[in-house]
């Protein structure tokens, strides 16, 4: 399942996260896949219309009684009402099967696996920061509302796991783990983010040589296409005592791959390890809450930088500006 909405800075939030699916079991049924994805991507998407609106705000000194229930109450009636409309309206259309995995951890380089990471952590960032919002505790704040993404994306792998077209994926759920403890491990040990899970794209020669996978629009070729996807680590030497550095610069590392037409067996196709500066959006001192709020969410989007790469044929690669 891929988890992305527009615009692209929201988008990044909920990046490819299982396309690998169609190039699999639903290799002969590529145009379900699409509208399977496309459902999916809804329900995220007003997922995040309910916990966004929070998001980067400063925390109260005490609970609001009326933010707390829009909050938490929202978030559990819409994550409960959309598992079960997506379970009404998709997964009765095929055949219910006995629950059992799918094992898909040797696709697309991992690059999926990564974006199951990066969703969940995105999804806990925006969690925690709306509960502080309504003014939660920090504990309670990072605890449930970090989890936000890894509760949510366990709940439709449950679903997967009984249909006929798909199945558990235990990659899935330890990629998705992965990125939830990512942003709880910080919270706990720092208070604060000071490794930022970020995602880049940009289109590629590979998805018109093969549009129902890869996708044939624009923003099809960006959610489905991993030769163009990244996934970065972004770390701010300032918050790790490099006083010196501006607060706002980042430096990052990030992993794609390329030469790829399948999920397996690409013949040619090989790792990219990237490096690059970057921007932490969210360090920039502003005194507006609706700029503080745009700040917050662009620090989903890697910055478009000059960057170097290595790639595991040996090759080697720099790019006066990548994304």
């Amino acid at each position: 399942m891929s988890l992305r909405v527009t615009p692209i800075c929201i988008g990044a939030w909920f990046n490819s996260a299982a396309v690998s699916r169609p190039s699999g079991r639903l290799f002969g049924n590529l145009l379900t896949a699409k509208h399977h994805l496309r459902f999916k991507t809804t329900a995220i998407a007003v997922l995040s219309g309910v916990i966004l609106s929070a998001t980067a705000q400063t925390p109260p000194d005490s609970l609001r009684p009326g933010r707390a229930w829009l909050v938490a109450g929202g978030t559990v009636a819409f994550t409960a009402g959309s598992l079960i409309a997506l379970d009404k309206a998709w997964y009765q259309g095929h055949e219910r099967t006995e629950f059992h995995g799918f094992n898909d951890g040797d696709e697309w380089y991992q690059m999926d696996k990564l974006g199951h990471a990066n969703s969940a952590y995105q999804l806990g960032r925006a969690g925690h920061a709306a509960f502080r919002w309504a003014g939660f505790k920090p504990g309670i704040s990072t605890w449930v509302g970090g989890s936000v993404g890894l509760l949510y994306l366990t709940g439709v792998e449950y679903l997967d796991g009984y249909s006929s077209e798909w199945g558990f994926s235990g990659w899935d759920m330890a990629a998705n783990a992965a990125g939830t403890a990512l942003f709880i491990g910080q919270q706990l040990g720092w208070h604060d983010q000071r490794i930022l899970l970020k995602w880049s794209a940009h289109l590629t020669d590979y998805a018109p040589q093969r549009p129902d996978v890869l996708g044939s629009t624009v923003p099809e070729r960006l959610l489905k296409d991993y030769n163009g996807t990244t996934v970065w680590l972004s770390a701010n030497p300032h918050a790790f005592g490099w006083k010196k550095m501006p607060v706002w610069l980042n430096f990052s590392a990030g992993m794609s791959a390329d030469g790829m037409l399948n999920a397996r067996d690409n013949p040619g196709s090989y790792r990219q390890f990237l490096f690059a500066p970057d921007i932490s959006f969210s360090r920039i001192p502003t005194r507006s809450k609706a700029v503080r709020t745009f700040l917050f969410l662009l620090d989903a989007l890697k910055m478009p930088a000059p960057t170097l790469e290595f790639r595991s044929n040996g090759g080697v690669k720099g790019h006066w500006l990548y994304f």
